[in-house]
């Protein structure tokens, strides 16, 4: 699943990641970032309903082009889980998702 509409959404948004120690709290750097599920294979990303805000920072981080920590794959599930439902509250609040 891709929409143009989740993509453009994380124009100027917050970082919804937030990685302590990590974070930059930049807007201007925010874009989707895909995290992994099943919808994601080989040289394809995940369904954009996979996805969180991120800043530059934090998304070089959760993708592994930066050192991590040790203690990273402890944390890793924890703050993708945290991000994927601040992300989908913030669509909801835009009014690109919805329930019914």
């Amino acid at each position: 699943m891709k929409s143009q509409a989740i993509r453009d959404s994380a124009r100027d948004e917050e970082c919804t990641l937030h990685i302590v120690g990590v974070c930059n709290y930049d807007p201007a750097t925010t874009i989707l970032a895909h995290l992994p599920d099943e919808s994601h294979g080989m040289a394809r990303k995940a369904d954009d309903i996979s996805s969180c805000y991120a800043c530059s920072s934090c998304h070089d981080y959760l993708d592994g082009r930066v050192k991590v920590h040790e203690e990273w794959h402890y944390e890793r599930e924890w703050y993708m889980r945290r991000a994927l439902v601040r992300t989908l509250r913030r669509l909801i609040e835009k009014e690109i998702l919805s329930f019914k």
